[in-house]
Order: structure tokens, then C-alpha cells, then sequence
């Protein structure tokens, strides 16, 4: 089958097989890939309008035993500028949050050896008795498995007890790229690929909100990509069978690698990281790929606002949040934005052409 057949084949609504998804990764015209990744878009979400959300990333610690070479975050145990923050803090943070508009907490750390299941309950308690207007999406597939070790339990326990406590969302952090092949290289400590497939459907199957994520330029060729986009195709295809409840949304960014291991290693120079059409093409492939997917991310703290405003015309539907905080991505390179304001975010929108409306986790409209 010809680019051309395949194109048409996904603008009719058909799904592409992972051979065809290769094939239009090395064939296709990024703008013919843009057009049909466009046309998709529209007939799944509202075409005029382009939703961001009003949130906070907050890293509750740093402290992680993990040592992914793509991280410059973390710091191990003992180590001097290890921290856990306490409640003061957190509430500090929060409150500015709620000061904005704000209606999510997207909070992830790192692998703490000594954290055990009662101090993640016991904080989630505290932040919905305090805090109830605000949604707790916390933790990564990979905090949970580790919570899993540490308690000898499995996830469906842990999930079901965090849940209990306040829980509403599991962000999809820590996807990276979920081929194992890349995982063995790049973080040879974290869960596989498959484990974090597992552990996100059994969120699902709680009801708990959940998205997918993905970076690319860890090293990976194209086979690697179309596997990931596989992998979260065939779980929200189950997900949505089973408990009419899969991914609200893909999000996808190129690797920060300036300051971290990976980076730092000579035979990686000039190996890592995407462009601004490396990103595009990744992003329309993605929307043409994940027919189950609704919603599409762009990004703009790693790509910049421009390159954010043309991927609302290569599949995406959403501007992110303004992201008063991020300090994981942020801290792997000298180029990654952080923290806008609503009204800028709404200024670029409105630029770009479309309408804008502020949305919680689940998308549902809350401003316009």
C-alpha cells in the first residue's frame, strides 16, 4: 500500500497496522502527515476550540534510587541536597495554585527507599481534607511498583488503598519509550515496558484518571516509536472494552539531555533529542496512529510557544498547563520553559485561530 492509500485510509477513520505507521514515519510529507493528523483532530474534539488546564507539578522529593542516565534530577539517599517536602511547603505550593485558578496537582517523585504505602496515604488524606477543590493526580506507574516492592503487595492493592485515601489520577509519567530494548539502555532499574502497560490498566480499571505520555530521541529508531504507540493502542483498546475507561490523553516530548549522564556521554553527541519536525511528524503519527486516543498535548516547555501553536495543527487539541512548576524536565536542560501565565496561554491560543476554554483533568470544561 502506497503513503497515499495509507493517508487516505486513516482520514476515512480506518486503523494503519504498524508496518503501514513505519512506513509513513520514513515516507511521508510532514505537511500531508499535518493535513490528515489535522482533519482526525477535528472530527474527534471540538475544532475551533483548544482547551489548557491550570495546575501545579509538584516533586514531593528527589530522593531516588533509580539512577535513569536521562535524569538530572534525582539525588540518592543521604545525599546533601536530598529533600522531602513537608507539609508547610506543600501547602505554600498549593495555595498559590488555588490563588490562580488552579484545580490540579500533578504530583510525582522519585524512588524512595524509606517511604513506605502509610506515608503516601496519610498525605493524601491531609491534601483532600485540606485542600478538596483541588484534583490529586499523583504518582507514576513506576512509583507505584516501587510501592509494590517495598510492601510486598500487589497494584491493584496498592491503587485500590490510594484511591481510599484521595487519590483520583495516575499521570503517565515514566513512559519514555516503552520497547524494553531502549529501556535496558537508558534505565536499566525502572519497570518494563509491559509492567507499565499493567499497572496503568489496572488504574483504569479503578476509575482513576490516566494519561500516556512519551519521549523520543533517547536513541530510539522508528520500529521503537511505532511499538509504543502500539503497546498504549492495544491497552486502551482493552481498557475501553473492558471498563469504558482508558487514557483521557497522549502527550509527547523530545528528550532534554543537555545536563544529564546520557548526555554527557561522548558516543551519544548528536544522538539525542528532536527538532521542531521530528517533534510535528512524531506528534501526527501519534494522532494518526492512537485512533482510540481523544485528546492530543502539545508542549510547549520543551518545544517553545511557536513551535506549540503548530502542532494545534498536527493533531493536537490541548495547550498543557501553565505548569507554575516543573523541575524534572527542566532541570536536564538550559532551554526548557516553565511556568505561564493564563493569559498568556489564552493570548497564544487566540492567535493561533482557535477559541480557548480552561478543562480539568477529564476535559470537561470548568472556564471559557
Amino acid at each position: 500500500m502506497s503513503v497515499k492509500d495509507i493517508l487516505q485510509k486513516a482520514a476515512n477513520g480506518e486503523r494503519i497496522t504498524p508496518e503501514e505507521g513505519i512506513l509513513l514515519y520514513k515516507e511521508a510529507k510532514l505537511s500531508e502527515l499535518g493535513a490528515v493528523a489535522h482533519e482526525i483532530r477535528c472530527r474527534k474534539t471540538d475544532p475551533k476550540r483548544v482547551t489548557y488546564l491550570v495546575d501545579r507539578n509538584i516533586n514531593y522529593t528527589n530522593v531516588c534510587i533509580t539512577n535513569c542516565k536521562f535524569c538530572n534530577f534525582y539525588r540518592t539517599p543521604n545525599h546533601n541536597n536530598a529533600y522531602v517536602l513537608t507539609r508547610e511547603q506543600l501547602a505554600t505550593k498549593i495555595e498559590e495554585t488555588l490563588a490562580i485558578g488552579g484545580t490540579r496537582i500533578l504530583m510525582q517523585g522519585g524512588h524512595h527507599p524509606d517511604l513506605r504505602l502509610s506515608w503516601y496515604k496519610e498525605l493524601l488524606e491531609w491534601l483532600r481534607e485540606t485542600y478538596p477543590a483541588i484534583e490529586l493526580d499523583c504518582f507514576s506507574p513506576s512509583e507505584i511498583d516501587h510501592i509494590c516492592v517495598l510492601e510486598d503487595m500487589s497494584p491493584l492493592e496498592v491503587l485500590k488503598e490510594l484511591k481510599e485515601s484521595g487519590l483520583r489520577g495516575l499521570p503517565g509519567g515514566g513512559a519514555e519509550i516503552l520497547d524494553d530494548e531502549i529501556r535496558q539502555v537508558v534505565s536499566p532499574k525502572k519497570i518494563s515496558g509491559d509492567r507499565w502497560i499493567e499497572i496503568m490498566g489496572v488504574a483504569q480499571s479503578l476509575e482513576l484518571h490516566t494519561s500516556a505520555s512519551m519521549v523520543i530521541g533517547l536513541g530510539e529508531s522508528i520500529k521503537h516509536r511505532i511499538r509504543h504507540f502500539s503497546m498504549l493502542r492495544d491497552r486502551q483498546d482493552k481498557s475501553l472494552k473492558d471498563y469504558n475507561n482508558g487514557f483521557i490523553a497522549f502527550i509527547a516530548w523530545p528528550l532534554q539531555f543537555e545536563f544529564t549522564p546520557l548526555g554527557k556521554q561522548s558516543q551519544n553527541k548528536g544522538k539525542l533529542g528532536a527538532g521542531a519536525t521530528e517533534y510535528l511528524r512524531n506528534l501526527a503519527i501519534a494522532r494518526i496512529f492512537l485512533d482510540n486516543f481523544s485528546h492530543f498535548q502539545s508542549s510547549w516547555p520543551t518545544m517553545g510557544f511557536q513551535v506549540a501553536q503548530v502542532a494545534l495543527e498536527f493533531g493536537a487539541d490541548d495547550f498543557g498547563s501553565t505548569m507554575l512548576e516543573e523541575n524534572v524536565v527542566s532541570q536536564a536542560s538550559s532551554t526548557t520553559h516553565c511556568n505561564v501565565r493564563v493569559e498568556e496561554i489564552r493570548s497564544i491560543i487566540q492567535s493561533a485561530g482557535y477559541e480557548y476554554a480552561q478543562r480539568d483533568t477529564a476535559y470537561e470544561i470548568v472556564a471559557n
